[in-house]
């Protein structure tokens, strides 16, 4: 019999069925299209033997003005640098708090830091100095400083922390020391809480006192102003916030010795009896409690971009801190961040709008430094050439508008000549126009709200967004909907093999550009992860879709660097960097990798395999048949372009659509580079075909399929 050839469309379908997607390609791993065929991806290989502490969330690459490359990476422990081979902690460091003490118990590695309102929880860094080692411990200075501490435990005025070696001694409330903590980012995933404010992230929480004296279940607080409540201590209470009381919220505006004054009680609609001395636990940071549980806090995020050779590194909802490299002179790598002089203090992300130079906050404060007045939707820039100047005058260029169409703005990007603004639902260009009014901005969608800050790519003159509605847009001058092949696999769960998409995890999503191979990757969690797990592919060159599970938390692209940069995240994983005195793994860690660098996973010089496949779609390789006659299958001619190692080759057979598909008798079949012709007993309806690599070294393209076939009966 002749060699029935068999066509199959680049791309995956996983839209239809099995049958339905006669000549597609319907599932597969770790695979891409070229010049419209399959083969596997490029292997990737750790960059160092170090692991960050936490997940990295944002990554950015840049150079100083002497040539330096420098990547900055940012996760819900800090902030590092990755330079010359190697990483430095440059995370920011709050203001110096003094006055500390040290206890210590004999044979013990666990000492006690006593600090009045040090305003720390457990799993909180921090560094010491101008430490007085307690008396007859049997510590020097030098086992103090210049090293990194994790809070094992703490209560309002104490917290303890775990030495290298025993003490030799008992000590109580012995020498003397200062405590720099690193700063809040937020939490590692996407959680439900009752607001922001809540837990530890912007504030501090934990901080537990009691009411001197009761708080009768009325308008007024204790000693009947009905505007104060007075406690056993205030000690590291932040000027205004929320406390919680049993189950009431109560908000207040100042703190005046031990009492909370201006207050507000029944926050939310909460309402308590307090007849007997109660616990106080407050939240502070990001604004007034919520109790619904609705409401989702973001994960700990950065945005991260460069001023000139300036980087500038924003906490989402938070501060905005910079850090200047120092041309040929590695003491820069040893120095901080700092805080952005004159910046407003609260921000939901930054850019850079680097033709006309200004650096611009998106989500902000309507008064600089008072996180009271944060307006999500307003957006305000600096004056030209100077990120310390916001403050509007006649002979500056610096100002702010509003934009309204959503709650909340989630990101932006930087594109040829204008920053696209996305909302959670809306979309807008921000153009650079000169004086009078130095930037325009321009509604150009509706209806299409970005899913997260990091989940928008900009592309050869097109912005691509997935968003939050489950799809995908771009914007050309018109926002249009992206079709998808691959959607309902994606973001549902209405079909057999859906995976879906967790939603309460979508600020977790991070695009990226992948110029080698013309690919834009959206990285997302899901229906049933809380952390990414899965990427879905589009070549926008060959307007195809296809899935994996390859599973980035950031990635870079081949830019200053000859190769992809990405980072992967180990909830389990103990951090080697920084060196972490005490750790307990709360953090998880991130590793390193470069990508499109052999053919397997290289990580510290151990190979592991990445097994690859793609299949096909149900086809009826019958010339003469529709289905209603049986068809065998005699023999068939693999086609690869290249084969390194061997293949596995499947024919799947199936007589009706709902049946189960399985292997031919004599299948699965080794294919290697020398193979001519496959010999097989292969009887059905249908066939589909499943091409894979199982063992390390292996990689493969492949061309066309061709099969001998014979009607064989209608049973």
């Amino acid at each position: 019999m002749a060699l029935n050839l068999i066509t199959i469309r680049p791309g995956f379908n996983k839209q239809i069925t099995d049958t339905a997607a006669e000549g597609q390609y319907v599932d597969g791993d770790f695979v891409r299209f070229r010049y419209g065929f399959p083969e596997k991806i490029g292997g990737w290989s750790s960059i160092t033997t170090d692991t960050l502490a936490g997940g990295v969330r944002a990554q950015h690459q840049w150079a100083d003005l002497d040539g330096n490359r420098y990547v900055a990476l940012g996760s819900q422990r800090g902030l590092y640098i990755y330079y010359g081979g190697a990483f430095y902690d440059i995370t920011p460091l709050e203001t110096a708090q003094t006055g500390g003490t040290f206890t210590t118990t004999n044979g013990q590695p666990t000492v006690t830091v006593n600090l009045t309102g040090h305003n720390m929880i457990a799993g909180d860094y921090f560094t010491f100095t101008s430490v007085t080692p307690p008396t007859g411990a049997g510590y020097t200075a030098a086992n103090f400083t210049d090293q990194t501490f994790e809070v094992i435990s703490a209560t309002i005025n104490t917290f303890t922390i775990t030495m290298a070696t025993n003490a030799g001694a008992n000590a109580a409330a012995s020498g003397a020391c200062t405590i720099n903590r690193y700063v809040k980012v937020g939490p590692i995933g996407q959680t439900f809480g009752f607001g922001f404010g809540t837990a530890s992230y912007g504030g501090a929480s934990g901080l537990t006192t009691t009411l001197n004296g009761t708080l009768s279940d009325n308008t007024a607080g204790t000693g009947g102003s009905g505007t104060s409540i007075t406690l056993t201590s205030t000690a590291g209470f932040p000027t205004t916030g929320v406390i919680k009381v049993g189950a009431e919220f109560i908000s207040y505006t100042g703190v005046s010795t031990n009492d909370l004054t201006g207050i507000t009680r029944a926050v939310a609609g909460t309402r308590s009896a307090h007849a007997t001395l109660a616990g106080v636990e407050y939240f502070t940071g990001w604004g007034s409690a919520s109790l619904s549980s609705s409401i989702r806090l973001q994960p700990a995020d950065w945005a991260l971009d460069n001023f000139g050779q300036i980087l500038t590194a924003t906490i989402l909802k938070g501060r905005t801190f910079t850090w200047q490299p120092i041309s040929n002179n590695n003491n820069a790598l040893s120095l901080r961040a700092t805080i952005m002089s004159g910046a407003p203090t609260r921000t939901i992300t930054s850019t850079v709008s680097d033709t006309d130079r200004h650096f611009i906050h998106l989500g902000t404060e309507a008064t600089i430094g008072n996180t009271a007045s944060f307006d999500p939707m307003l957006i305000r820039f600096s004056d030209q050439e100077d990120f310390s100047d916001y403050q509007p005058t006649s002979v500056n260029t610096a100002g702010t508008f509003r934009i309204d169409d959503g709650t909340n703005i989630v990101g932006a990007i930087r594109a040829k000549d204008y920053i696209l603004v996305l909302t959670d639902t809306a979309a807008y260009t921000m153009q650079y126009v000169g004086a009078p009014f130095t930037f325009s901005i321009r509604k150009v969608g509706s209806n299409c709200g970005l899913m997260s800050p990091h989940s928008v790519v900009f592309v050869d003159g097109v912005v691509y967004w997935m968003d939050d509605s489950g799809s995908f847009n771009a914007y050309n001058g018109t926002v249009l909907k992206v079709p998808c092949s691959v959607e309902d696999f994606v973001f549902n769960t209405n079909n057999p093999g859906d995976l879906g998409f967790n939603y309460d995890a979508g600020k977790l999503v991070y695009a990226s550009h992948n110029s080698l191979f013309n690919e834009i990757n959206w990285f997302y969690p899901s229906s049933t992860s809380t952390e990414i797990d899965r990427c879905v592919t589009y070549n926008y060159s060959e307007k195809v879709w296809y899935t994996s599970s390859l599973d980035r938390t950031s990635y870079y692209d081949a830019h200053l660097f000859d190769k992809p940069y990405a980072t992967s995240f180990d909830d389990a994983g103990v951090p080697t960097f920084p060196v972490i005195q005490g750790v307990t793994n709360t953090s998880g860690s991130a590793t390193y990798w470069s990508h499109e660098t052999g053919v397997d996973q290289l990580e510290n010089g151990v190979t592991t395999t990445i097994s690859s496949f793609i299949e096909t779609g149900d086809f009826m390789i019958h010339a003469e048949g529709d289905g209603e006659f049986f068809t065998k299958v005699r023999r068939f001619i693999p086609d690869f372009q290249r084969l390194n190692g061997t293949a596995t080759v499947t024919i799947l057979l199936k007589d009706y659509p709902s049946d189960t598909a399985v292997s031919s008798s004599l299948g699965p079949f080794s294919v290697t580079s020398s193979t001519q012709k496959i010999d097989t007993r292969a009887r059905g309806r249908a066939a589909s075909l499943k091409i894979q690599n199982i063992s390390s070294g292996e990689s493969w393209r492949y061309g066309t399929f061709r099969a001998d076939v014979q009607a064989d009966g209608r049973r």
